[in-house]
């Protein structure tokens, strides 16, 4: 059977849209033909990466939704609108995330609900509604971002790896329940990635996480976001409830 890349005619919601490693991703499914929802709490984000697919050639249709995951009345809007504008959905990358770090005798009450509810809360609010459109649709895939931290842990991240290895048993138990119904969930962990939160890092310390990558480089957004389109598509079909991590070989 001849598989490809190609998502014309699908449908994709991308939360997190409005830069780094969600923008990429956004990126690549257009470009693979996939009409994208932009979803995030930034506007004028959104607003960017809608302009940088409209640049590609045989742009697809994009939607604008400002949105916070953390917030389930603001998903169901979100995939209420979804429903109103295309009548269907075939992928979900839950990509929104916060990464707030606290040697655990400073983590607060707040630090760790606010991590939680957008990393993990997130993922689950999506996904309920999302699989309620995909199951329409018959079938679909959803992709999350974990991290490489969540897989090994790392000094002052507790509340951080705790939610993204959460991210991972939501992930392995949704892949179990929705499979009957064709809708494959997966996970992307990345290691360390060329973003604006990790161009803020301290000279010695973004050297050492340099240093420490197998592949002598950190990782571009668009290294996540190709193995998120490979995940998106039907290349994938028998792949669900694994963990693909995107990190060069990177040793914490």
């Amino acid at each position: 059977m001849a598989l490809h890349i190609g998502l014309n005619g699908k449908v994709a919601v991308v939360t997190g849209a409005g830069s780094g490693i969600g923008r990429a991703c956004a990126l690549a499914l257009a470009s693979a033909g996939a009409a994208v929802v932009l979803a995030g709490r930034r506007e004028a984000a959104l607003a960017e990466t809608a302009t940088a697919i409209a640049a590609l050639p045989d742009a697809p249709a994009t939607l604008v939704q400002v949105c916070d995951v953390a917030d389930p009345q603001a998903v169901r809007d979100l995939f209420q609108t979804v429903f109103k504008q295309f009548k269907r959905l075939d992928v979900l990358v839950a990509n929104a995330g916060v990464m707030d770090d606290a040697l655990i005798g400073m983590v607060t009450p707040d630090l760790i609900e606010r991590v939680f509810a957008t990393n993990t809360h997130g993922l689950l609010y999506c996904s309920q509604y999302a699989s309620r459109l995909m199951a329409r649709s018959g079938g679909g895939s959803i992709v999350a971002l974990g991290s490489i931290v969540g897989q090994q842990g790392f000094a002052g991240q507790s509340v951080y790896a705790g939610a993204k290895a959460a991210v991972v048993g939501v992930a392995r138990s949704l892949a179990k329940e929705l499979a009957a119904q064709q809708i494959r969930v997966n996970v992307v962990a990345p290691g360390f990635i060329e973003t604006a939160l990790t161009a803020a890092l301290p000279p010695e310390r973004r050297s050492a996480a340099v240093s420490s990558v197998a592949l002598g480089r950190a990782g571009l957004p668009e290294d996540v976001a190709d193995a998120v389109l490979f995940l998106a598509s039907d290349m994938s079909r028998y792949v669900t409830g694994q963990v693909l991590g995107i990190d060069g070989g990177m040793r914490l």
